[in-house]
């Protein structure tokens, strides 16, 4: 496993020399997204903001934020749940030309396809104390405030080495969490025999 410092925009060739397990730090230009923004430009056909669209590092995030006089205070920033936005993960890829997501869990055979095909990753979290992030975030700006609301809308980053993020899905279409599960498979079949537990057996009912 390698540990890797990029700063976006990335090079095609440097997000394909990822592998899963990889460590990265990032740095540099990125927005946010939740549903409802995938809503609002792939099923409400709204186009994506100019601003995002020169971006290639998508965090999937609702971050907290409190308005100044001088402009936006982060207060709070944890990425959510990438598995959510599958519906709409390989068009956001193909037509947003992302490089990088970053978010919790993972995400599914079409957008990890569409990853392989244009060269993009994706990572998660290794951090349980995301407010230790926000030195590493500047907030430039936001797009669709009044129309999606503070935690909807698409801010505008800039990112000084944050992470540390695992790469979880490659461009090679290796899945670090698919993995994961194949392994605690073969362990839980392992366990039951050694227990004397049928494997097809039902969990207690309690209501």
């Amino acid at each position: 496993m390698a540990e890797y410092h990029l700063t976006a925009p990335f090079s095609e060739e440097e997000i394909r020399d990822l592998r899963v397990g990889d460590t990265v730090y990032v740095s540099g230009k990125a927005f946010t997204c939740r549903s409802r923004l995938h809503r609002w430009i792939f099923d409400e056909e709204h186009p994506l903001p100019e601003t995002a669209g020169q971006r290639e590092l998508l965090i999937h995030v609702g971050p907290i934020m409190l308005k100044e006089e001088n402009g936006w205070k982060l207060v709070s920033f944890m990425p959510t749940s990438s598995i959510r936005f599958e519906k709409w993960g390989a068009s956001s890829v193909r037509d947003w030309h992302l490089r990088m997501i970053v978010g919790k869990t993972t995400m599914g055979e079409a957008t990890m396809e569409e990853m392989c095909k244009r060269g993009c990753v994706h990572v998660s979290p290794q951090s349980v104390s995301p407010n230790a992030w926000l030195n590493s975030i500047r907030v430039e700006g936001v797009d669709l405030f009044d129309e999606l609301g503070s935690i909807e809308a698409t801010w505008y980053l800039t990112l000084s080495e944050l992470g540390p993020f695992v790469v979880d899905i490659d461009t090679t279409g290796a899945n670090l969490y698919l993995a994961h599960e194949a392994e605690v498979d073969i362990k839980r079949e392992a366990a039951l025999r050694n227990l004397g537990i049928d494997p097809d057996f039902e969990y207690t009912k309690l209501y």
